[in-house]
C-alpha cells in the first residue's frame, strides 16, 4: 500500500487513497519556503535598520533576524525553526498590543501576514517534509509552561500599551454633551421643496419634513432612477451635483454643462438644455429665481456652464433671450488671458434681491498672476453686472476699462456661497491666492482676503466684514464649504445671528453674523517655523476654535503608520521619520514635509448639516494626511512641470505642481504606500454631530466599510466598518435622520441623529460624490430621498451618471 499524508500525530490518514510525494519533493518545498523566509528577513533587516538609523522602532530588525533564523533551521530540516516562528509571533503579538492595544484594524498589517506566512507550517505536507525527530528530551518545556509564558508575555504587553500617554484628540477639547431638546420653532414655509444648493439661502440643508422617520426609514425603497447623461459627451463621471425642487419638477446638472427637468415624482424628463460647451465642467448645482411677473422665463433657472452664465425658462428649459446676450453673459469679460479651463464656475450661484452672486474656481498651483478671483453679481433679470468686488482694486465695481483686467491672482471664491436676504449680506468662502505652497511674493491685499469667510453688501458689492481662518495660507488650505447662515439660541431666551464656518483644517469657526466676530472663542496659537525656504514669511499664529470640536486629527506618531503587511507598514514608518512633521501647519520646505489634515481636510466642499430646532450640527470629516515637499525651480524645469494647457481640471491639485513665477515648485501629493494604501491607520473618515449651543462633540463614529477601496485601486469587498475617506455630506430632517451617501463603499445611509446608529442602508449603483436631499411630491405628497451617484474616477467612476430616488412604499 502507498504511503498517505500524515497527519500531526503521525497517523496515516489518507492511506490508501492518495500517494504522498516524494521525500525529495517535499524536501524542495520546504526549502523554498525557507528561501521566501530568507527574503523576507532580508527586506525587514534592511529596512529595519533604515528605520532604527532614523531613530525609530527596532522590531523590524530584531524581527529580521530571527526570521533569518528560523529560515535556516528549516531549510536545514530542524524542527527548531518552527518554534522560533512560533515565539516571533507570539513576541510580535505582545509588541504590537504595545503599540496599538485592541484596535483591530491596526493590528491587522502587524499580525496578520505572519500568520498568512507561517500558514502552511501547519500542513501535513511541511511537516511531514522534515527528517524523523529524535525522542523528547525529559527537560524540554512543557506545552502548558509555554501557554503561561506567553500568556505573560501578551498581558505585559498590552500592559504596556495602557502605560504608555497617547496625543490628545482635538474632538473632545470641548468636552461631551447628550443630545439636546429641541430649542426653537422651525420654519415652515416651502417645507415640501427645496428651493436653493442647501435647502436654504442659509445653507443649513435642514428639512422640516417627517414622513420619513427613524422608525419607518428600514422600509425605505428605491422608487426611480434617472440618467442625467444624454451619451453625447463622455464628461458626466465625477457627478456632484444636488438637485432642487420647486412644485413638480426638479432640475439638476451634470459635468458636460447639461441642465435636466424631471418630474420629481416619476424622474421622466420633462426637458433638457446645454449650458457649456460640452468639455468636462464640474457642477454641483443650479439656482432657482422668481421674478413674480407674467410671462416667461419669469420663473427661471440659472446655470453656468465652465465660464458661461445661463438663465433657462423652468418651464420648457429654453434660454431667456433677454437676460445678457441672446441668454448667456460671458464671464470670461474682464479676466485676464489664460488657457481654457482655467477660470471656471463649479458652485450653484447665489440669487438675494434679484441679483446672482458667484464666484469662481481658479486652476491651482499654475502660475503667478492666473486670472483674477473676482466675485460678481448680475441682475437676476437682464444679465446686466450689478458691481464687481476685486479686492485688488476696492474702489471700482464695474468692469475695467479697455486694456485692463480685473487684479491677476487673487484669492478666489469657488465654493457655495450663502446669504441672508433680511440683511442684505452674501457670504463669501474665499480661497488662497494662487500659487498654493509659495507665498514670498503675495501682496497684501491676497494675505488680507486669503482662506477668509467674507461678509459682502448685496446692494454695493463692499465688504462688511472679513475672518481670516488661516494667515498667510500655504497649504491649500482654502475654506472649502459654504458658510452656514443659522439662529442660535443664548441664555436668557435671545437668539444670536451666527455664521458657522467649517475648513479644511479641520476647525469649526462661529462668528457673529453682523460683525463676523467669533462667538465660540478662537485662540491665536504659535505654529511650527522650521524648515521652510528662505524666500517665505510665515505667519507666527494661527487661529484655533478652542471652545468647539477640531476634526484635524491628533499628531501623528510612528506608531500611527499603517499599510496591509508589515513590509509596507515599515516602509510607512521610514517615511515618516524621514519627514518634517512638528504637527498640524508643519511649513512647506525642501524636505519632505507631512500635511495633517491633507488637501482634501477635515472638512472639504460637502461642509455640514445643522438641526436648525436643537442647534446641533452634522458634520463628516476626513482624516487623511499628504506628503509633500518643494522643489527649486532648477529641479522643477528638470521634471518638466509646466503650467497646463488648455482644459485645465481639478486633477491639478496634485502631483508635480508648476508654481512657475516663483523660486519652487511643488510635488504634492497623499501620504500612501507602496500597496496604494494610506499610510496612516484607520479610519479616515468620520460622523459627528456637534452642538453648537454649548460647544461640545455629542458623538462622533467611523462611517464606510472596507468593501469600496483596497491596495492598489481594487476594492476589497470586505464588509467590516472602515471609516472611508467621503467626498459628500449630510442633510438632515425634523424626525430626527442624517442621510449621507459619500463613503467609498456605494451605499446612501440613514443615521439617527440622536446617537449616530446607523438605521438603514441601500447599495448604489456607483459612489455618490454628492450630498443627498429631500422633498414632498407636489401631487402625491410623499416624501423622498434623492441623491446623485456618478463617482469620480479617482474613486472608481466612469461616464455613466444619474439620480436615484427613495420613499416608502405606503406612507401615512
Amino acid at each position: 500500500m502507498a504511503q498517505g499524508f500524515k497527519g500531526l500525530g503521525g497517523t496515516d490518514r489518507l492511506a490508501g487513497r492518495s500517494a504522498a510525494p516524494p521525500a525529495g519533493f517535499g524536501r524542495l518545498l520546504r526549502r523554498s519556503y525557507a528561501v521566501l523566509l530568507f527574503l523576507v528577513a532580508g527586506a525587514l533587516i534592511y529596512g529595519g535598520a533604515r528605520l532604527a538609523a532614523l531613530g525609530g522602532s527596532l522590531y523590524y530588525v530584531v524581527a529580521g533576524c530571527v526570521l533569518a533564523c528560523s529560515a535556516g533551521l528549516i531549510f536545514l530540516g530542524r524542527r527548531w525553526g518552527i518554534a522560533l516562528y512560533i515565539w516571533l509571533v507570539i513576541a510580535t503579538i505582545a509588541w504590537s498590543l504595545a503599540e496599538v492595544g485592541l484596535d483591530g484594524w491596526a493590528l491587522l498589517p502587524r499580525i496578520g501576514a505572519w500568520i498568512v506566512l507561517g500558514g502552511w507550517m501547519v500542513t501535513p505536507l511541511f511537516r511531514n517534509s522534515f527528517p524523523p525527530s529524535a525522542p523528547r528530551s525529559r527537560q524540554s518545556p512543557s506545552r502548558l509552561s509555554c501557554a503561561l509564558v506567553a500568556i505573560v508575555v501578551l498581558i505585559g504587553g498590552y500592559a504596556i500599551h495602557m502605560a504608555r500617554p497617547t496625543p490628545p484628540d482635538p474632538r473632545f477639547q470641548a468636552g461631551t454633551a447628550p443630545f439636546p431638546a429641541v430649542r426653537m420653532a422651525g420654519r415652515t414655509a416651502q417645507d415640501g421643496e427645496w428651493r436653493s444648493w442647501g435647502h436654504d439661502a442659509g445653507g443649513a440643508r435642514y428639512s422640516p419634513l417627517t414622513q420619513i422617520t427613524p422608525a419607518n426609514v428600514g422600509a425605505l425603497k428605491q422608487i426611480w432612477s434617472a440618467p442625467i447623461a444624454t451619451g453625447a459627451v463622455g464628461h458626466t463621471a465625477g457627478l456632484e451635483v444636488t438637485p432642487l425642487v420647486i412644485g413638480d419638477m426638479l432640475y439638476a446638472c451634470n459635468a458636460a454643462g447639461e441642465v435636466f427637468a424631471l418630474d420629481a415624482e416619476t424622474g421622466r424628463r420633462r426637458w433638457m438644455a446645454t449650458v457649456g460647451d460640452g468639455r468636462a465642467n464640474m457642477c454641483r448645482g443650479v439656482s432657482f429665481y422668481d421674478a413674480k411677473t407674467p410671462g416667461p422665463c419669469a420663473r427661471r433657472i440659472i446655470a453656468v456652464g465652465g465660464a458661461t452664465l445661463v438663465a433657462l425658462d423652468a418651464a420648457t428649459g429654453r434660454r431667456c433671450r433677454a437676460f445678457g446676450a441672446d441668454g448667456a453673459v460671458n464671464l470670461l469679460a474682464g479676466l485676464s488671458a489664460a488657457p481654457r479651463g482655467y477660470y471656471k464656475v463649479t458652485s450653484a450661484p447665489a440669487i438675494v434681491r434679484g441679483r446672482i452672486i458667484l464666484g469662481g474656481w481658479v486652476s491651482d498651483g499654475q502660475y503667478v498672476g492666473e486670472p483674477s478671483g473676482v466675485v460678481r453679481a448680475f441682475d437676476a433679470v437682464t444679465g446686466k453686472l450689478a458691481w464687481a468686488w476685486d479686492m485688488g482694486r476696492p474702489d471700482r465695481s464695474g468692469l475695467p476699462p479697455a486694456g485692463e483686467t480685473y487684479t491677476r491672482g487673487t484669492p478666489n471664491s469657488w465654493a457655495p456661497i450663502s446669504a441672508d436676504e433680511d440683511l442684505g449680506l452674501v457670504f463669501l468662502p474665499t480661497g488662497n491666492a494662487t500659487p498654493d505652497y509659495f507665498g514670498g511674493h503675495r501682496r497684501a491685499i491676497d494675505d488680507r482676503y486669503s482662506s477668509s469667510v467674507v461678509a459682502i453688501d448685496v446692494t454695493t458689492g463692499k465688504p462688511r466684514w472679513s475672518f481670516q481662518t488661516t494667515h498667510h495660507d500655504l497649504w491649500d488650505y482654502d475654506v472649502p464649504a459654504q458658510p452656514i447662515a443659522v439662529d442660535l439660541p443664548e441664555p436668557g431666551g435671545a437668539v444670536r445671528k451666527a455664521i458657522v464656518q467649517v475648513t479644511k483644517r479641520g476647525e469649526i469657526f462661529v462668528l457673529d453674523r453682523l460683525t463676523g466676530r467669533p462667538i465660540r472663542r478662537v485662540e491665536e496659537r504659535p505654529v511650527p517655523q522650521a524648515g521652510a525656504v528662505p524666500e517665505e514669511r510665515l505667519a507666527r499664529t494661527q487661529p484655533f476654535s478652542v471652545a468647539l470640536p477640531s476634526f484635524r486629527g491628533a499628531d501623528l506618531r510612528e506608531t500611527d503608520m499603517w499599510g496591509l503587511t508589515p513590509l509596507d507598514q515599515l516602509y510607512c514608518r521610514i517615511l515618516y521619520r524621514g519627514s518634517r512633521y512638528q504637527g498640524t501647519m508643519t511649513p512647506p520646505g525642501l524636505e519632505p514635509w507631512l500635511a495633517t489634515p491633507g488637501t482634501i481636510g477635515g472638512m472639504d466642499w460637502s461642509g455640514g448639516a445643522i438641526d436648525i430646532r436643537r442647534g446641533v450640527m452634522i458634520v463628516n470629516s476626513n482624516a487623511f494626511a499628504y506628503r509633500n515637499r518643494l522643489v527649486r525651480r532648477s529641479e522643477a524645469n528638470r521634471k518638466g512641470f509646466k503650467p497646463l494647457g488648455n482644459d485645465a481640471s481639478g486633477a491639478d491639485v496634485e502631483g508635480g505642481v508648476p508654481q512657475m513665477g516663483t523660486p519652487y515648485g511643488a510635488v504634492i501629493g497623499p501620504f500612501l504606500s507602496p500597496l496604494g494604501v494610506p499610510c496612516q491607520a484607520p479610519p479616515y473618515g468620520r460622523l459627528s454631530a456637534v452642538d453648537l449651543v454649548s460647544g461640545k462633540l455629542i458623538w462622533s463614529r467611523p462611517l464606510g466599510a472596507a468593501s469600496g477601496s483596497g491596495p492598489l485601486g481594487y476594492r476589497s469587498h470586505l464588509p467590516f466598518t472602515l471609516g472611508t475617506m467621503m467626498v459628500g455630506g449630510p442633510m438632515t430632517t425634523a424626525s430626527g435622520l442624517v442621510f449621507i451617501a459619500g463613503t467609498q463603499d456605494r451605499r446612501i445611509r440613514a443615521i439617527a441623529a440622536s446617537d449616530g446608529r446607523e438605521l438603514w442602508q441601500a447599495s448604489l449603483p456607483r459612489n455618490a460624490v454628492a450630498i443627498p436631499m429631500t422633498y414632498r411630491g407636489a401631487r402625491t405628497g410623499r416624501q423622498y430621498i434623492v441623491v446623485a451617484a456618478g463617482s469620480l474616477m479617482a474613486l472608481g467612476g466612469n461616464d455613466r451618471a444619474e439620480l436615484i430616488a427613495f420613499a416608502l412604499d405606503r406612507p401615512r
